[in-house]
């Protein structure tokens, strides 16, 4: 058992820097995608309304869905949540 957990050891640590450095990422990449969600959700909102292209302004509505914060960067927050978890439960069991 004790060198099941000196093996898993050097796991605990890669998933502690791989997590720390994935959590700054993804508040940089979200600030930046928060910004261009906001424009391509104003574009959208263009076309739809003045433009008169209602399928541009619904594809960039989606679009900017998927970029604002509740889209790809929640998905990518969830991944980052869950590597933490499991970094947590293999430095539970190397602990103790």
């Amino acid at each position: 058992m004790i060198i099941l957990r000196i093996f898993v050891a050097p796991f605990v640590l890669a998933l502690s820097l791989i997590v720390a450095i994935l959590t700054f990422l993804h508040s940089l990449a979200a600030s930046v995608l928060s910004i261009l969600a906001m424009i391509a959700a104003a574009c959208g909102l263009f076309a739809f309304f003045i433009g008169n292209d209602t399928a541009s302004g619904i594809r960039m509505l989606v679009t900017a869905f998927l970029v604002s914060p509740f889209g790809l960067p929640a998905a990518a927050e969830w991944l980052i949540d869950r590597l933490d978890d499991l970094r947590y439960s293999l430095k539970s069991f190397v602990m103790g």
